[in-house]
């Protein structure tokens, strides 16, 4: 009996291992100014996708996504929060019980850094005490772009043998940029935030964003406060917002081998 019963134990243990692993719900809120480039980030994040001429989100759109770590699978339930100011006074709504969220501003336009730094304020304050917040720099696309086309312009007036020809100064990346890096970054570790910079139009950090924000949730203390409140508190709730309609969740299709990043 011994014997049949130890069998029986590895093959409940085999079937438990061969069970699809349950993905961690993770609500994420997207925020910032308007025209930063938040939906064009999460369209990078979960289609791999840049639309050029990209409508203003009304209200918030929804989306999902999921990352795998090494150990772990988290499934990204994002809200993306319109950047208009008449908007603001619904942002509460969406940061309420985020686990996450993810403050943009574009690196061209200073005032747009001022208003990430004052939604940051507002999430320490009023969000869980326990959301991990991103800094995320958006558009350094466009400091590259400008510094390209400066450079090429450098060499075509080298080879203008015209002394007397005049030129109009052309924008540079460094002339273009608003918001110094090391400024911005100071200013992420003072506040104990994570700090990237990313280009929704060529994919460049985005995809680190989201998988940084994975690897610093800490699932251990969201499952034990769940488990504490019982089946009809947290794990409910969870049910509940992730079965939105509108979600786009490409996991079928990227079940990649790697590891400790997210699949887009």
């Amino acid at each position: 009996m011994s014997a049949q019963a130890a069998n029986s134990a590895t093959g409940e243990a085999a079937g438990a291992a061969a069970a699809p692993q349950k993905p961690f719900q993770t609500k994420l809120v997207l925020l910032g100014e308007a025209a930063v480039g938040k939906s064009s980030v999460v369209l990078r994040f979960v289609q791999n996708d840049f639309q050029e001429n990209k409508e203003p989100t009304i209200g918030a759109a929804f989306l999902t996504q999921k990352c795998r770590l090494e150990d772990r699978l988290i499934k990204f339930e994002i809200w993306d929060t319109a950047g208009q100011e008449r908007f603001h006074s619904l942002a509460p709504m969406y940061y309420r019980n985020a686990q996450a969220s993810a403050v943009i501003y574009d690196v061209t336009k200073a005032s747009s850094f001022e208003k990430a730094k004052s939604w940051v304020k507002e999430l320490q304050r009023q969000a869980n005490p326990n959301i991990v917040i991103a800094l995320v720099g958006n558009k350094i696309d466009l400091l590259k772009e400008a510094s390209s086309s400066s450079n090429a312009n450098a060499e075509t007036e080298e080879e203008d043998d015209d002394e007397t020809a005049t030129t109009t100064p052309e924008a540079t990346g460094d002339s273009l940029r608003a918001v110094p890096k090391d400024e911005a970054e100071a200013y992420a570790k003072e506040a104990g935030l994570l700090f990237f910079e990313t280009s929704a139009k060529t994919g460049e950090g985005v995809v680190e964003v989201f998988t940084e924000i994975a690897k610093k949730i800490p699932i251990d203390l969201h499952l034990a406060r769940n488990a504490a409140a019982g089946p009809a508190g947290g794990n409910g709730a969870r049910q509940a917002s992730g079965g939105q309609a509108g979600g786009v969740d490409l996991q079928s299709n990227q079940q990649g081998n790697r590891k400790d990043a997210c699949n887009c």
